[in-house]
Protein backbone atom coordinates (compact mmCIF):
# COMPACT_ATOMS: atom_id res chain seq x y z
CA UNK A 1 0.00 0.00 0.00
CA UNK A 2 1.15 3.23 -1.22
CA UNK A 3 1.97 6.13 2.27
CA UNK A 4 -1.18 8.32 3.33
CA UNK A 5 1.41 10.65 4.40
CA UNK A 6 1.92 14.01 2.24
CA UNK A 7 0.09 12.07 -0.61
CA UNK A 8 -1.79 13.61 -3.28
CA UNK A 9 -5.08 11.70 -2.58
CA UNK A 10 -5.31 13.10 0.86
CA UNK A 11 -4.10 16.26 -0.28
CA UNK A 12 -7.44 16.50 -2.28
CA UNK A 13 -9.30 15.10 0.88
CA UNK A 14 -7.72 18.05 3.11
CA UNK A 15 -8.64 20.95 0.56
CA UNK A 16 -12.07 19.59 0.06
CA UNK A 17 -12.47 19.47 3.78
CA UNK A 18 -11.56 23.25 4.03
CA UNK A 19 -14.16 23.74 1.23
CA UNK A 20 -16.76 22.15 2.41
CA UNK A 21 -15.97 23.75 5.73
CA UNK A 22 -16.13 27.54 4.56
CA UNK A 23 -19.86 25.99 2.13
CA UNK A 24 -21.01 25.28 5.74
CA UNK A 25 -19.95 28.06 7.56
CA UNK A 26 -21.44 30.42 4.68
CA UNK A 27 -24.90 28.41 4.81
CA UNK A 28 -25.49 28.36 8.60
CA UNK A 29 -24.08 32.13 9.08
CA UNK A 30 -27.60 33.36 8.78
CA UNK A 31 -29.33 31.47 11.16
CA UNK A 32 -27.41 32.95 13.92
CA UNK A 33 -27.24 36.68 11.91
CA UNK A 34 -31.12 36.60 11.88
CA UNK A 35 -31.79 36.92 15.06
CA UNK A 36 -29.91 40.13 15.29
CA UNK A 37 -30.82 41.75 11.77
CA UNK A 38 -34.66 41.17 13.33
CA UNK A 39 -36.45 43.90 15.91
CA UNK A 40 -36.63 42.13 18.78
CA UNK A 41 -40.40 42.59 19.21
CA UNK A 42 -41.65 40.88 15.40
CA UNK A 43 -40.51 37.62 16.27
CA UNK A 44 -41.94 37.95 19.82
CA UNK A 45 -45.12 39.16 19.68
CA UNK A 46 -46.80 37.06 22.66
CA UNK A 47 -43.78 34.95 24.62
CA UNK A 48 -45.93 32.20 26.51
CA UNK A 49 -42.64 30.49 27.31
CA UNK A 50 -41.26 33.49 30.19
CA UNK A 51 -43.74 31.76 32.92
CA UNK A 52 -42.13 28.09 31.49
CA UNK A 53 -38.58 28.16 31.72
CA UNK A 54 -36.56 30.90 34.23
CA UNK A 55 -34.39 33.53 32.22
CA UNK A 56 -30.43 31.99 33.39
CA UNK A 57 -28.62 33.50 31.01
CA UNK A 58 -25.21 34.71 32.99
CA UNK A 59 -24.89 38.37 32.60
CA UNK A 60 -21.44 39.70 31.32
CA UNK A 61 -22.03 43.14 31.12
CA UNK A 62 -20.17 43.83 27.47
CA UNK A 63 -21.11 46.74 25.88
CA UNK A 64 -23.17 45.22 23.04
CA UNK A 65 -22.81 46.58 19.65
CA UNK A 66 -26.15 47.77 18.46
CA UNK A 67 -25.18 49.58 15.13
CA UNK A 68 -26.11 46.71 12.56
CA UNK A 69 -29.19 47.80 10.75
CA UNK A 70 -32.96 46.03 12.32
CA UNK A 71 -35.73 44.36 9.68
CA UNK A 72 -39.03 44.22 10.89
CA UNK A 73 -39.76 40.19 9.41
CA UNK A 74 -42.26 38.17 11.30
CA UNK A 75 -41.92 34.49 11.91
CA UNK A 76 -43.03 33.57 8.48
CA UNK A 77 -40.98 35.96 6.68
CA UNK A 78 -37.69 34.35 8.34
CA UNK A 79 -38.96 31.05 7.81
CA UNK A 80 -38.55 32.27 3.92
CA UNK A 81 -35.38 33.52 4.13
CA UNK A 82 -34.28 30.38 5.93
CA UNK A 83 -35.68 28.37 3.29
CA UNK A 84 -34.81 30.49 0.20
CA UNK A 85 -31.31 28.76 -0.13
CA UNK A 86 -32.37 25.80 -0.53
CA UNK A 87 -35.09 26.31 -3.51
CA UNK A 88 -31.67 27.40 -5.14
CA UNK A 89 -30.02 23.73 -3.82
CA UNK A 90 -32.37 21.27 -5.37
CA UNK A 91 -31.78 22.72 -9.03
CA UNK A 92 -28.76 22.17 -9.34
CA UNK A 93 -27.87 18.73 -7.34
CA UNK A 94 -29.03 16.49 -10.82
CA UNK A 95 -27.19 18.90 -13.04
CA UNK A 96 -23.88 18.97 -11.00
CA UNK A 97 -23.29 15.36 -10.94
CA UNK A 98 -23.92 15.32 -14.79
CA UNK A 99 -21.69 18.20 -15.23
CA UNK A 100 -19.05 16.72 -12.97
CA UNK A 101 -19.28 13.56 -14.94
CA UNK A 102 -18.64 15.79 -18.17
CA UNK A 103 -15.68 18.78 -17.59
CA UNK A 104 -14.72 17.24 -13.74
CA UNK A 105 -15.21 17.89 -10.33
CA UNK A 106 -12.41 20.10 -9.85
CA UNK A 107 -13.78 23.31 -11.51
CA UNK A 108 -17.43 23.01 -10.71
CA UNK A 109 -16.63 22.32 -6.90
CA UNK A 110 -14.18 25.21 -7.11
CA UNK A 111 -16.69 27.86 -8.80
CA UNK A 112 -19.26 26.59 -6.59
CA UNK A 113 -17.94 27.80 -3.49
CA UNK A 114 -16.29 30.59 -5.22
CA UNK A 115 -19.85 31.78 -6.39
CA UNK A 116 -21.68 31.17 -3.21
CA UNK A 117 -18.52 33.13 -1.69
CA UNK A 118 -19.26 36.22 -3.72
CA UNK A 119 -22.94 35.92 -3.17
CA UNK A 120 -22.65 35.92 0.34
CA UNK A 121 -20.38 39.10 0.16
CA UNK A 122 -23.14 40.80 -1.48
CA UNK A 123 -25.77 39.99 1.34
CA UNK A 124 -26.05 43.00 3.74
CA UNK A 125 -26.60 44.93 0.07
CA UNK A 126 -29.11 42.33 -0.71
CA UNK A 127 -30.77 43.19 3.13
CA UNK A 128 -31.06 46.71 2.49
CA UNK A 129 -32.48 46.62 -1.02
CA UNK A 130 -35.27 44.68 0.65
CA UNK A 131 -36.59 41.03 1.48
CA UNK A 132 -36.82 40.02 -2.56
CA UNK A 133 -33.55 40.65 -2.97
CA UNK A 134 -32.37 38.54 0.29
CA UNK A 135 -34.18 35.74 -0.66
CA UNK A 136 -32.67 36.12 -4.18
CA UNK A 137 -29.25 36.03 -2.93
CA UNK A 138 -29.64 33.31 -0.83
CA UNK A 139 -31.54 31.00 -3.46
CA UNK A 140 -28.09 32.01 -6.26
CA UNK A 141 -25.90 30.97 -3.11
CA UNK A 142 -27.94 27.55 -2.93
CA UNK A 143 -27.31 27.19 -6.76
CA UNK A 144 -23.80 27.67 -6.36
CA UNK A 145 -23.57 25.08 -3.09
CA UNK A 146 -25.55 22.59 -5.06
CA UNK A 147 -23.13 21.27 -7.34
CA UNK A 148 -20.38 20.96 -4.95
CA UNK A 149 -21.41 17.82 -3.53
CA UNK A 150 -22.09 15.82 -6.72
CA UNK A 151 -19.07 17.33 -7.90
CA UNK A 152 -16.76 15.89 -4.69
CA UNK A 153 -18.16 12.51 -5.15
CA UNK A 154 -18.06 12.71 -8.92
CA UNK A 155 -13.66 13.49 -8.04
CA UNK A 156 -13.75 10.46 -5.54
CA UNK A 157 -15.07 8.54 -8.14
CA UNK A 158 -11.70 8.36 -9.91
CA UNK A 159 -9.31 9.45 -6.71
CA UNK A 160 -10.59 6.80 -3.86
CA UNK A 161 -9.24 3.50 -3.93
CA UNK A 162 -12.03 1.23 -2.12
CA UNK A 163 -11.25 -0.03 0.50
CA UNK A 164 -10.40 3.25 2.04
CA UNK A 165 -13.90 4.69 0.43
CA UNK A 166 -14.80 5.65 4.23
CA UNK A 167 -11.67 7.29 5.42
CA UNK A 168 -11.29 9.73 2.69
CA UNK A 169 -14.79 10.87 1.91
CA UNK A 170 -15.55 11.14 5.51
CA UNK A 171 -12.36 13.63 6.13
CA UNK A 172 -13.58 16.11 3.24
CA UNK A 173 -17.60 15.59 4.32
CA UNK A 174 -16.22 16.47 8.32
CA UNK A 175 -15.44 19.56 7.04
CA UNK A 176 -19.07 20.45 6.52
CA UNK A 177 -19.75 19.20 10.26
CA UNK A 178 -16.61 21.55 11.72
CA UNK A 179 -17.78 24.82 9.59
CA UNK A 180 -20.82 24.59 11.50
CA UNK A 181 -18.95 24.10 14.86
CA UNK A 182 -16.81 27.14 14.15
CA UNK A 183 -19.20 29.30 12.34
CA UNK A 184 -22.37 28.91 14.81
CA UNK A 185 -19.93 30.47 17.48
CA UNK A 186 -17.77 32.88 15.79
CA UNK A 187 -20.71 34.34 13.92
CA UNK A 188 -22.34 34.94 17.32
CA UNK A 189 -19.46 36.87 18.47
CA UNK A 190 -18.97 38.68 15.21
CA UNK A 191 -22.78 39.97 15.87
CA UNK A 192 -21.88 40.95 19.40
CA UNK A 193 -18.83 42.96 19.25
CA UNK A 194 -19.08 43.89 15.63
CA UNK A 195 -22.03 44.28 13.68
CA UNK A 196 -24.10 41.24 11.67
CA UNK A 197 -22.39 42.72 8.10
CA UNK A 198 -18.88 41.20 9.44
CA UNK A 199 -20.84 37.84 9.79
CA UNK A 200 -20.99 37.84 6.05
CA UNK A 201 -18.14 40.22 4.88
CA UNK A 202 -15.35 37.62 6.42
CA UNK A 203 -16.53 33.91 5.93
CA UNK A 204 -17.17 35.52 2.26
CA UNK A 205 -13.50 36.75 1.70
CA UNK A 206 -12.31 33.52 3.52
CA UNK A 207 -14.18 31.64 0.40
CA UNK A 208 -12.71 33.10 -2.11
CA UNK A 209 -9.14 32.52 -0.68
CA UNK A 210 -9.84 29.30 -0.61
CA UNK A 211 -10.83 29.00 -4.28
CA UNK A 212 -6.47 30.10 -5.27
CA UNK A 213 -5.91 27.36 -3.18
CA UNK A 214 -7.98 24.77 -4.61
CA UNK A 215 -7.18 25.63 -8.21
CA UNK A 216 -3.62 25.18 -7.86
CA UNK A 217 -3.40 22.45 -5.79
CA UNK A 218 -6.12 19.65 -7.04
CA UNK A 219 -6.39 18.19 -10.27
CA UNK A 220 -9.72 15.75 -11.41
CA UNK A 221 -8.13 12.77 -12.08
CA UNK A 222 -4.77 11.03 -10.39
CA UNK A 223 -3.41 10.97 -14.35
CA UNK A 224 -3.52 14.67 -14.38
CA UNK A 225 -2.35 15.61 -10.76
CA UNK A 226 1.30 17.56 -11.30
CA UNK A 227 3.32 15.77 -8.04
CA UNK A 228 1.51 12.61 -7.49
CA UNK A 229 3.89 9.76 -7.35
CA UNK A 230 4.28 6.82 -9.95
CA UNK A 231 3.70 4.48 -7.65
CA UNK A 232 0.44 6.23 -5.96
CA UNK A 233 -0.93 6.56 -9.53
CA UNK A 234 -0.51 3.38 -10.20
CA UNK A 235 -2.18 2.06 -6.95
CA UNK A 236 -5.08 3.83 -7.82
CA UNK A 237 -5.66 3.42 -10.85
CA UNK A 238 -5.26 -0.75 -10.39
CA UNK A 239 -7.21 -0.88 -7.02
CA UNK A 240 -10.33 0.72 -9.55
CA UNK A 241 -9.76 -0.71 -12.66
CA UNK A 242 -12.41 -3.24 -12.52
CA UNK A 243 -15.13 -0.41 -10.96
CA UNK A 244 -15.32 2.45 -13.79
CA UNK A 245 -17.67 1.71 -16.71
CA UNK A 246 -16.70 2.93 -20.09
CA UNK A 247 -19.64 3.95 -21.83
CA UNK A 248 -20.31 7.28 -22.64
CA UNK A 249 -23.57 7.34 -22.56
CA UNK A 250 -25.92 7.51 -18.69
CA UNK A 251 -27.87 5.01 -18.43
CA UNK A 252 -30.93 7.04 -16.62
CA UNK A 253 -33.73 4.40 -17.09
CA UNK A 254 -31.70 1.50 -15.34
CA UNK A 255 -30.51 4.10 -12.89
CA UNK A 256 -33.88 5.33 -11.90
CA UNK A 257 -34.94 1.35 -11.90
CA UNK A 258 -32.44 0.66 -9.16
CA UNK A 259 -34.06 -0.07 -5.55
CA UNK A 260 -30.48 0.04 -4.20
CA UNK A 261 -31.18 3.54 -5.29
CA UNK A 262 -33.84 4.28 -3.58
CA UNK A 263 -32.59 2.42 -0.78
CA UNK A 264 -30.31 5.34 -0.53
CA UNK A 265 -32.96 8.33 -1.60
CA UNK A 266 -35.18 7.45 1.13
CA UNK A 267 -32.52 7.02 4.04
CA UNK A 268 -30.88 10.95 2.58
CA UNK A 269 -34.44 12.43 2.14
CA UNK A 270 -34.98 11.32 6.24
CA UNK A 271 -31.64 12.15 7.82
CA UNK A 272 -31.70 15.27 6.00
CA UNK A 273 -35.19 15.98 7.46
CA UNK A 274 -33.79 15.90 10.75
CA UNK A 275 -30.75 17.59 9.99
CA UNK A 276 -32.44 20.38 8.61
CA UNK A 277 -34.94 21.24 10.89
CA UNK A 278 -32.13 21.45 14.12
CA UNK A 279 -29.63 23.01 11.80
CA UNK A 280 -32.05 26.49 10.79
CA UNK A 281 -33.94 26.02 14.13
CA UNK A 282 -31.80 25.47 16.76
CA UNK A 283 -30.81 28.79 17.66
CA UNK A 284 -34.49 29.76 17.93
CA UNK A 285 -35.05 26.70 20.08
CA UNK A 286 -32.14 27.75 22.83
CA UNK A 287 -33.62 31.35 22.55
CA UNK A 288 -37.26 30.83 22.73
CA UNK A 289 -37.57 27.95 24.92
CA UNK A 290 -34.11 27.51 27.00
CA UNK A 291 -33.83 31.26 26.98
CA UNK A 292 -30.01 31.97 26.27
CA UNK A 293 -28.53 34.54 25.55
CA UNK A 294 -26.92 35.28 21.81
CA UNK A 295 -23.19 34.26 22.97
CA UNK A 296 -23.94 31.12 24.93
CA UNK A 297 -26.67 30.44 22.48
CA UNK A 298 -23.94 30.08 19.71
CA UNK A 299 -21.72 27.98 21.40
CA UNK A 300 -24.34 25.53 22.89
CA UNK A 301 -25.59 25.44 18.88
CA UNK A 302 -22.63 24.15 18.04
CA UNK A 303 -21.29 21.70 20.44
CA UNK A 304 -24.01 18.93 18.33
CA UNK A 305 -22.31 19.55 15.31
CA UNK A 306 -18.62 19.24 16.99
CA UNK A 307 -19.68 15.61 18.22
CA UNK A 308 -20.95 15.12 14.81
CA UNK A 309 -17.59 16.09 12.72
CA UNK A 310 -15.59 13.86 16.01
CA UNK A 311 -18.00 11.06 14.94
CA UNK A 312 -17.82 11.43 11.06
CA UNK A 313 -13.95 10.89 11.33
CA UNK A 314 -13.90 8.07 13.77
CA UNK A 315 -16.86 5.92 12.15
CA UNK A 316 -14.91 6.18 8.86
CA UNK A 317 -12.04 4.95 10.39
CA UNK A 318 -13.77 2.30 11.63
CA UNK A 319 -15.88 1.52 8.60
CA UNK A 320 -12.89 0.90 6.08
CA UNK A 321 -11.11 -1.54 9.09
CA UNK A 322 -14.24 -3.55 9.65
CA UNK A 323 -14.06 -4.29 5.58
CA UNK A 324 -10.40 -4.44 5.36
CA UNK A 325 -9.05 -6.15 8.26
CA UNK A 326 -12.54 -8.11 9.74
CA UNK A 327 -13.71 -9.14 6.30
CA UNK A 328 -16.94 -7.33 6.85
CA UNK A 329 -19.12 -7.00 3.54
CA UNK A 330 -19.80 -3.63 2.74
CA UNK A 331 -22.84 -4.09 2.87
CA UNK A 332 -22.85 -5.21 6.16
CA UNK A 333 -20.78 -1.99 7.06
CA UNK A 334 -23.26 0.67 5.28
CA UNK A 335 -26.60 -1.12 6.99
CA UNK A 336 -25.08 -0.97 10.29
CA UNK A 337 -23.66 2.19 10.12
CA UNK A 338 -27.08 3.75 8.74
CA UNK A 339 -29.29 1.98 11.52
CA UNK A 340 -27.12 3.38 14.17
CA UNK A 341 -26.87 6.98 12.60
CA UNK A 342 -30.66 7.22 12.33
CA UNK A 343 -32.42 4.94 15.17
CA UNK A 344 -29.77 6.84 17.65
CA UNK A 345 -30.66 10.14 17.11
CA UNK A 346 -34.50 9.66 16.62
CA UNK A 347 -34.08 8.64 20.29
CA UNK A 348 -32.62 10.94 21.65
CA UNK A 349 -34.48 14.19 19.68
CA UNK A 350 -37.81 12.91 21.06
CA UNK A 351 -35.89 12.79 24.66
CA UNK A 352 -35.00 16.16 24.42
CA UNK A 353 -38.21 17.83 24.08
CA UNK A 354 -39.10 15.80 27.44
CA UNK A 355 -36.98 17.20 29.61
CA UNK A 356 -39.08 20.62 30.55
CA UNK A 357 -36.48 23.26 31.45
CA UNK A 358 -33.64 20.76 32.00
CA UNK A 359 -31.46 22.39 29.57
CA UNK A 360 -28.13 20.72 30.58
CA UNK A 361 -29.84 17.71 29.59
CA UNK A 362 -31.36 19.38 26.59
CA UNK A 363 -28.24 20.19 24.94
CA UNK A 364 -27.05 16.64 26.34
CA UNK A 365 -29.69 15.18 23.85
CA UNK A 366 -29.76 17.16 21.20
CA UNK A 367 -25.99 16.95 21.22
CA UNK A 368 -25.98 12.95 21.53
CA UNK A 369 -28.56 12.60 18.83
CA UNK A 370 -26.61 15.05 16.08
CA UNK A 371 -23.27 13.25 17.12
CA UNK A 372 -24.92 9.50 16.36
CA UNK A 373 -26.08 10.82 12.99
CA UNK A 374 -22.66 11.24 11.81
CA UNK A 375 -22.23 7.11 11.54
CA UNK A 376 -24.23 7.73 7.83
CA UNK A 377 -21.75 9.05 6.79
CA UNK A 378 -20.15 5.92 6.05
CA UNK A 379 -23.30 4.67 5.99
CA UNK A 380 -25.71 5.18 3.27
CA UNK A 381 -23.86 8.76 1.95
CA UNK A 382 -20.67 6.40 0.91
CA UNK A 383 -23.04 3.95 -0.37
CA UNK A 384 -23.22 5.68 -4.25
CA UNK A 385 -19.96 5.02 -4.81
CA UNK A 386 -20.20 1.51 -3.70
CA UNK A 387 -22.90 0.55 -6.17
CA UNK A 388 -22.12 2.63 -8.97
CA UNK A 389 -18.33 4.32 -8.87
CA UNK A 390 -18.86 5.99 -12.50
CA UNK A 391 -21.86 7.54 -11.51
CA UNK A 392 -21.50 8.39 -8.39
CA UNK A 393 -21.64 12.12 -8.73
CA UNK A 394 -25.10 11.46 -10.65
CA UNK A 395 -26.41 9.69 -8.32
CA UNK A 396 -25.76 11.98 -5.51
CA UNK A 397 -27.34 14.40 -7.47
CA UNK A 398 -30.31 12.32 -8.00
CA UNK A 399 -30.57 11.64 -4.04
CA UNK A 400 -29.33 15.12 -2.63
CA UNK A 401 -32.27 16.56 -4.74
CA UNK A 402 -34.92 14.27 -2.63
CA UNK A 403 -33.01 15.16 0.48
CA UNK A 404 -33.02 18.77 -0.30
CA UNK A 405 -37.11 18.88 0.42
CA UNK A 406 -36.83 18.38 3.97
CA UNK A 407 -34.67 22.26 3.93
CA UNK A 408 -37.30 23.53 2.57
CA UNK A 409 -40.38 21.94 4.01
CA UNK A 410 -38.93 21.06 7.35
CA UNK A 411 -38.31 24.39 8.77
CA UNK A 412 -41.81 26.48 7.45
CA UNK A 413 -43.73 22.95 8.98
CA UNK A 414 -41.63 23.56 12.38
CA UNK A 415 -42.06 27.40 12.49
CA UNK A 416 -45.39 26.80 11.50
CA UNK A 417 -45.99 24.21 14.42
CA UNK A 418 -44.39 26.28 16.95
CA UNK A 419 -46.24 30.02 16.65
CA UNK A 420 -46.66 30.35 20.39
CA UNK A 421 -43.50 28.64 21.17
CA UNK A 422 -44.80 26.50 23.61
CA UNK A 423 -42.69 23.75 24.47
CA UNK A 424 -45.61 21.04 23.56
CA UNK A 425 -45.29 22.50 20.14
CA UNK A 426 -41.78 21.84 19.80
CA UNK A 427 -42.21 18.20 20.81
CA UNK A 428 -44.38 18.12 17.87
CA UNK A 429 -41.88 18.95 16.05
CA UNK A 430 -38.82 16.44 17.94
CA UNK A 431 -41.64 13.66 17.09
CA UNK A 432 -41.97 14.21 13.21
CA UNK A 433 -38.63 14.56 12.64
CA UNK A 434 -38.03 11.56 14.93
CA UNK A 435 -40.40 8.85 12.95
CA UNK A 436 -39.65 10.14 9.49
CA UNK A 437 -35.63 9.22 10.60
CA UNK A 438 -37.08 5.82 11.97
CA UNK A 439 -38.77 4.83 8.49
CA UNK A 440 -36.09 6.10 6.26
CA UNK A 441 -33.34 3.47 9.18
CA UNK A 442 -35.64 0.65 8.48
CA UNK A 443 -35.99 0.95 4.52
CA UNK A 444 -32.48 0.94 3.97
CA UNK A 445 -31.73 -1.81 6.05
CA UNK A 446 -34.43 -3.72 4.00
CA UNK A 447 -33.10 -2.85 0.51
CA UNK A 448 -29.72 -1.82 0.55
CA UNK A 449 -26.89 -2.88 -1.33
CA UNK A 450 -23.34 -2.75 -1.41
CA UNK A 451 -21.77 -4.12 -4.85
CA UNK A 452 -21.66 -2.87 -7.65
CA UNK A 453 -24.65 -3.00 -9.68
CA UNK A 454 -24.82 -3.97 -13.25
CA UNK A 455 -25.91 -1.58 -14.96
CA UNK A 456 -22.88 0.91 -13.32
CA UNK A 457 -19.87 -1.10 -15.28
CA UNK A 458 -19.90 -1.60 -18.59
CA UNK A 459 -20.99 -5.10 -18.38
CA UNK A 460 -17.94 -6.73 -19.32
CA UNK A 461 -16.30 -7.90 -16.12
CA UNK A 462 -18.52 -7.70 -13.29
CA UNK A 463 -16.73 -6.92 -10.07
CA UNK A 464 -17.93 -8.24 -7.22
CA UNK A 465 -17.37 -6.15 -3.72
Amino acid sequence: SVPTCCSARYNVALLAFFGFFLLYALRVNLSVALVDMVEPNTSLTKNTTSNVCPEHSSTIDVPRNTSGKKYSWDADTQGWILGSFFYGYIITQIPGGYLASKIGGKLLLGFGIFGTSVFTLLTPLAANLGVGYLIAVRALEGLGEGVTFPAMHSMWSSWAPPLERSKLLSISYAGAQLGTVVSLPLSGLICYYMNWIYVFYIFGALGVLWWFFWMWFVSDTPETHWSISHAEREYILSSLKDQLSTQKSVPWRRILESLPLWAIVVAHFSYNWTFYTLLTLLPTYMKEILRFDAQENGFLSALPYFGCWLCIILSGQIADYLREKRNLSTVCVRKSFTLIGMIGPALFLVAAGFIGCNYALAVAFVTISTTLGGFCTSGYSINHLDIAPSYAGILLGITNSFATIPGMVGPVIAKNLTHNNTVGEWQTVFYIAASINLFGAIFFALFGSGEVQDWAVSGYHLHRN
